[in-house]
């Protein structure tokens, strides 16, 4: 997986593409804590992100959890198959979802 970065004043913006699974999220995990003291609003754009797993669903949830008590976070563009993944597991009533 990689991540791409964008900050636009307080709002920061992460581009992911590829695998976010058990392998790839702690390093996810990193970078959104890392930047969290700088940032009021996250955005998390998955146009290219191809898959995730459970840990990668934690990652998500842990940032929602502490975006929420700031400016918020946003997702945007999940395809089909990782909109399926948040239908069934309730993300969609978790996040604020933007296709």
């Amino acid at each position: 997986m990689t991540v791409e970065k964008k900050m636009d004043g307080d709002t920061l913006t992460l581009s992911l593409s590829g695998r976010l699974d058990t392998t790839t999220a702690p390093d996810l995990e990193k970078v959104i804590v890392g930047e969290l003291p700088d940032i009021q609003k996250l955005v998390l754009d998955l146009a290219d992100l191809e898959y995730i797993s459970s840990a990668g669903l934690r990652v998500l949830l842990m940032a929602q959890k502490s975006m929420s008590r700031k400016g918020g976070m946003d997702v945007l563009h999940p395809n089909e198959l990782i909109m399926e993944v948040f239908d069934v597991t309730g993300f969609t009533d978790i996040l604020n979802i933007c296709e």
